[in-house]
């Protein structure tokens, strides 16, 4: 298979996923992976907050992506914006007990629902053997070839 080929079966791959678990996270939760992403980062910190910049490189959206994603987990009452004591240009990003509440009920829905997706990916003549491949692959090796 060439490089060309199996980028794009990559990306069609991720998508296909990335889709199904976008809507149902929002059926169930009212938000997509982009905050559930947010939330489990922040939940994840050790001090339950990360600098708006941070939270862009987890989220993996510009600055103005994510402080409009940020204003949104805001208004939900998910989390809090904060300055910075030591620098004030800082601005923290921080989880509320509501946020860790429903992101410990979204986790294990997360989980329940990629494994129905895989379940159906890997059904699909197309996608499922290269789901079957990247599975079988060990963590942090990437193969010759």
């Amino acid at each position: 298979m060439s490089v060309r080929a199996t980028w794009s079966g990559l990306r069609a791959l991720h998508n296909r996923i990335n889709a199904s678990l976008e809507r149902a996270l929002q059926r169930k939760f009212h938000f997509g992976m982009s905050e559930f992403t947010a939330l489990g980062a922040l939940h994840e910190s050790p001090e339950g907050h990360l600098r708006m910049q941070e939270l862009t490189e987890v989220v993996g959206l510009n600055q103005s992506s994510v402080s409009r994603l940020v204003a949104r987990l805001e208004q939900s009452g998910l989390t809090t914006r904060e300055i910075c004591e030591t620098d004030r240009r800082g601005v923290f990003s921080s989880i509320t007990p509501a946020g860790r509440e429903v992101y410990r009920s979204a986790g294990p829905f997360y989980e329940e629902t990629l494994v129905a997706i895989f379940a159906e990916v890997a059904a699909d003549p197309d996608l499922g053997p290269l789901l079957g491949k990247v599975r079988a692959q060990p963590r942090n090796v990437v193969p010759d070839g």
